[in-house]
């Protein structure tokens, strides 16, 4: 299993790809504990993501609150190897891709 690190460094770099013009910005947990690792914007678009290394990574305190919080203001999600292909796929619907 890939350590969480080099999973968010390789999704920053795909991320940039699918949405070209991107800006996407690391989170300083230690300023707000709990807050979403990464901070999407895109056009007039943003997102936050959340990574962990696998679906069964322990959450840590505020982590579940703040992406309900931010998803129902535009979209924030958790991000892991077995569900990337399907968040980046709802993130795309956010951003206003057609299908």
């Amino acid at each position: 299993m890939a350590l969480e690190s080099k999973f968010q460094s390789n999704l920053i770099k795909e991320l940039k790809v699918i949405f070209p013009g991107s800006m996407v910005f690391k989170n300083d947990a230690n300023h707000t504990q709990g807050i979403p690792d990464l901070l999407v914007l895109y056009e007039k678009h943003w997102a936050a993501l959340e990574c962990k290394k696998a679906y069964n990574s322990p959450c840590r305190p505020n982590q579940p609150y703040y992406v309900d919080l931010m998803n129902e203001m535009s979209f924030a999600s958790f991000i892991y190897p077995e569900n990337k292909e399907e968040v980046l796929y709802g993130l795309q619907g956010a951003f206003g891709f057609r299908r």
